[in-house]
């Protein structure tokens, strides 16, 4: 059974939405990724969220552009946590996207990460379930002390070789 949905409104989102799946991969969490138009098939949508409990989904991973009513739609409708992914678009770069799924009304919160964050949802999805689930919280910490010393590595090749030859890797 997947606990985490990770929802889209278009196939375009997908390079972002890979990257939430990626990381919920790496944390062997399990998922289900689904394509729909909140605008296009309401009806599809509607059953999606209002099933999303019953089928295990413990947190949604939504994505959205432009109007972006996906991740806060899904928050209306799911009762436990829902991230939202607001995506790079072209006529405002994305930050139209962001005020959207940002600025919900009090009562229907969502997590909002970055523009075009994949990989910060499907961390910050396992963090939300790491607190009830003791190995997954192992696997959180370790990851974090990887991304520590790879920081920790690059600073020793800066401090053996220079920045100059550095920049020339």
């Amino acid at each position: 059974m997947a606990k985490v949905g990770i929802v889209m409104g278009s196939d375009s989102d997908m390079p972002v939405m890979s990257k939430a799946a990626e990381m919920l991969e790496k944390f062997g969490i399990s998922y289900e990724m689904t394509i729909i138009s909140a605008h296009r098939e309401p009806d599809t949508f509607f059953a999606y969220a209002k099933s999303a409990e019953e089928k295990g989904f413990q947190v949604i991973i939504a994505g959205a552009g432009m109007a972006a009513h996906l991740p806060g739609m899904c928050a209306a409708i799911f009762p436990m946590p829902v991230i939202g992914i607001p995506m790079h678009t072209t006529s405002l770069g994305g930050r139209d996207s962001l005020y959207s799924i940002v600025q919900m009304p009090t009562g229907i919160p969502v997590a909002t990460v970055a523009i075009n964050g994949g990989a910060n949802a499907g961390i910050l999805a396992a963090k939300i379930l790491a607190t009830s689930d003791p190995e997954l919280l192992a696997k959180v910490k370790a990851y974090a002390a990887e991304l520590k010393e790879q920081v920790e590595k690059k600073d020793a090749r800066l401090q053996e070789v220079g920045y100059r030859e550095y920049m020339n890797k």
